[in-house]
């Protein structure tokens, strides 16, 4: 027998024999009436898993996590205000059924039972994922997220209080909201998590304000490995700059008085807390874990005797806010109410083609206000000194600084965080003076982690930002890549499109720097970029192109809420040179504001039979060789692809016309680099003989052999002469 009818079967028959469990009487704040909807979303969130797990049963639903034992958090949901942006646990069905009963035209039985049978008219993800969610409850979607949430939760609070200082467009968040987010005591471990709260305090620790409530629900155990008793307590109790308040999650007036104090605390003093909530889990982590596999019999019969509705049905009574007969006659109408809905739900229409699937990758664009750019008074006052020097030949570095300087100007929504990005102006220049331009609360230098920049990032688009986060290095995006993955890229996916975080990473990268780092400083790979559904590669070769590029990339963004992501090739930020040493070939002048390459334009220069598709550091080496090639009778033409991902198949193909044989050049590794793609493109869609040359799949060294596993100039000359030379 399932356990969630063994628990239901209980429910029933120790309510109707008056056999419910002993606690503290019911005492705080909670009235009646509130008591009386906290519990009846509660019976509804308890039905909804139950409906859930025999739709899949029925072979008519999937993914049965479910929120039973965790009902408590219905009176947190009380507690909060709608408008209060939630970032939920994957158990927290009956905030969700709570919430909707506070914004008008919701219905979250209908609503969750469509998403349960994947329906394509579930109002939250059309159909793509059981998500937790919805637009109108202020609800972003999640999945089985673990702690990856979090810090995008902190960046939503962070934005709160910057909103208020310097609103945005977009805005989405009120001047006295908080966002809450909820999670396990399992999860509570995660690096994820340890940073995000470490990220909090650390705010609130300099006075800044970081309005947001952590929940986390301590049901003792994650999966089959048990939390030691008292840890999250010992974790979080004395926590510097976090306020800490408990509560007994099995007791709704316990719950709510907690909760209401806590929100209280932090919408008042603009400060974190920490809400422990102690409660039982219910059926196993999921529909297919048999946790009698793990778990001694008496272990989960205990917390099924603990049942969190049999404590809201006593504590009902001794207010004498509801008789135990009432009570059974709302769980049995909740129970009436999932099942005819199912029957209807599953009759919807589903998702059937990839066509259907796919359709949310990319968030729908939003309208934004007419923008005539800055004005020529603002200009001289921001560049000052600088702006003479905009007719001379300049580096990438400093023609990158200046289209940022021009696109802050232009878009007061624009806002940039990283790690020395502020003060010290980034570690190779590129953002120097934006601080004194624009202050610090749009350069923020953040502290050492990226997860928390990306979280930052991400959360601060919630509430209307155009945010521009850096990562140091490339290498530095693997402690923190499932930002993009796991939360920035499908946030539309998940949400058909309602929500997005558009921003525009910057990352220092790719190989070729002398000197200085070995790998985690020259870093040859892209392939962590990918693979990355929904998301734009941007790489520029030279400083031109960046700060027509970097323009292109903040439209997306601001416009089109697109994720964009520019690789700015570390050993091209200083390149002055092209062929000879001080012959200055590789600088060029500041392309006018009103100038930009379009997503999906590659770059061509000359026109020769022999085409070399390169990007990044190979347009630039492959420029070498091909002088030298012409010095031999060999006519080249130079393809930069500029864009990355998505793959600009279109334009590479109308730069080819007229080639008579192609050559790929990557710096990236052979294992997992654009090449790959590119010699499929060839194979697949043109009939011209075509080689590549590659990285060696190695990492970096430093010193004299900085450059060694990787083309160069010499050795994409040969490669070239060898496919030349071939019939």
């Amino acid at each position: 027998m399932d356990r969630a009818d063994i628990v239901d079967q209980a429910f029933r028959e120790r309510l109707t024999k008056g056999a419910l469990p002993q606690g503290a009487a019911a005492s705080g704040p909670l009235e009646d009436a509130r008591a009386r909807e906290i519990f009846a979303a509660q019976c509804l969130s308890r039905n909804l898993d139950r409906r859930s797990r025999k739709m899949q049963s029925e072979g008519n639903g999937y993914y049965t996590i479910g929120s039973s034992g965790h009902e408590g958090m219905a009176a947190v949901a009380a507690a909060l205000r709608p408008d209060d942006m939630a970032f939920l646990h994957y158990r927290d069905g009956a905030f969700q059924t709570m919430r909707s009963t506070q914004v008008e035209g919701v219905d979250a039985a209908w609503d969750m039972l469509l998403s349960f049978c994947t329906s394509m008219e579930d109002p939250i993800s059309g159909g793509r994922h059981k998500v937790l969610g919805s637009k109108a409850l202020n609800i972003p979607p999640q999945t089985s997220t673990i702690a990856s949430h979090l810090p995008k939760a902190v960046g939503a609070a962070y934005s709160i209080g910057l909103a208020k200082r310097r609103a945005p467009e977009h805005k989405q968040l009120a001047d006295d909201s908080i966002v809450i987010c909820s999670f396990g005591d399992a999860s509570a471990n995660h690096s994820t998590a340890q940073g995000a709260i470490n990220t909090a305090c650390w705010t609130a620790y300099q006075s800044a304000p970081m309005p947001l409530l952590f929940v986390c629900e301590d049901n003792g155990i994650g999966i089959s490995t048990r939390t030691p008793g008292g840890w999250i307590n010992a974790n979080f109790a004395n926590k510097p700059g976090l306020k800490y308040f408990t509560a007994n999650g099995l007791d709704i007036y316990d719950t709510f008085r907690a909760a209401q104090e806590a929100a209280d605390y932090v919408r008042k003093h603009r400060k974190p807390a920490f809400l422990h909530l102690t409660l039982v889990r219910l059926y196993g982590h999921a529909g297919s874990d048999m946790q009698q596999a793990y778990l001694p019999k008496a272990t989960f019969e205990a917390w099924e005797a603990d049942d969190p509705l049999l404590h809201s049905v006593r504590l009902l009574s001794e207010a004498g806010a509801q008789t135990p007969e009432a009570s059974l006659a709302v769980y049995q109408e909740a129970e009436d109410r999932c099942a005819a809905l199912a029957e209807k739900a599953v009759k919807t229409p589903r998702l059937s083609n990839a066509a259907e699937v796919m359709a949310s990758l990319v968030p729908p664009a939003r309208e934004i206000a007419a923008s005539d750019g800055p004005t020529p008074e603002a200009r001289e006052k921001a560049f000052g000194a600088d702006l003479k020097q905009m007719d001379k030949p300049q580096p990438m570095s400093r023609l990158l600084n200046w289209a940022l300087t021009d696109l802050m100007l232009e878009h007061g929504e624009i806002v940039m965080m990283g790690e020395d990005i502020g003060t010290k102006g980034g570690v190779y220049g590129v953002t120097q003076k934006l601080k004194d331009r624009f202050g610090a609360d749009r350069m923020i230098d953040t502290l050492l982690d990226e997860q928390s920049i990306l979280g930052l990032a991400i959360g601060m688009a919630h509430n209307g930002f155009v945010p521009i986060p850096e990562i140091q290095f490339l290498a530095y995006l693997h402690n923190a890549e499932d930002q993009l993955r796991g939360e920035a890229a499908t946030l539309p996916f998940f949400s058909n499109g309602q929500f997005a975080n558009p921003m525009v990473l910057r990352i220092a990268g790719l190989g070729y720097q002398k000197g200085f780092g070995g790998h985690f400083h020259n870093d040859n790979s892209l392939a962590v970029l990918r693979d990355i559904p929904g998301i734009i590669i941007a790489c520029p070769s030279r400083g031109d192109d960046a700060a027509k590029m970097m323009r292109e990339c903040v439209r997306l963004a601001h416009a089109e809420n697109r994720v964009v992501v520019m690789v700015e090739p570390i050993a091209l930020y200083p390149m002055r040179d092209r062929l000879e040493d001080k012959d200055n070939g590789w600088m060029a002048t500041y392309p006018a504001p009103d100038q930009s390459i379009a997503l999906g334009e590659v770059g061509v220069e000359g026109d020769g039979p022999l085409a070399i598709l390169t990007y990044g550091n190979g347009r630039y080496l492959s420029k070498q060789a091909a002088a030298d090639l012409a010095k031999e009778g060999i006519q080249t033409r130079v393809i930069d692809m500029r864009w990355l991902a998505p793959l600009p198949a279109e334009g590479i193909l109308a730069a080819l016309e007229g080639a008579e044989k192609v050559l790929v050049v990557d710096e990236c590794r052979t294992t997992g680099s654009q090449s790959e793609a590119l010699m499929a493109l060839l194979h697949e869609q043109t009939t011209l003989p075509h080689a590549r040359i590659a990285a060696h799949d190695s990492f970096i060294a430093t010193g004299p052999a900085y450059a060694a596993t990787m083309p160069s100039r010499e050795s994409i000359a040969e490669a070239a002469r060898a496919l030349w030379a071939k019939s």
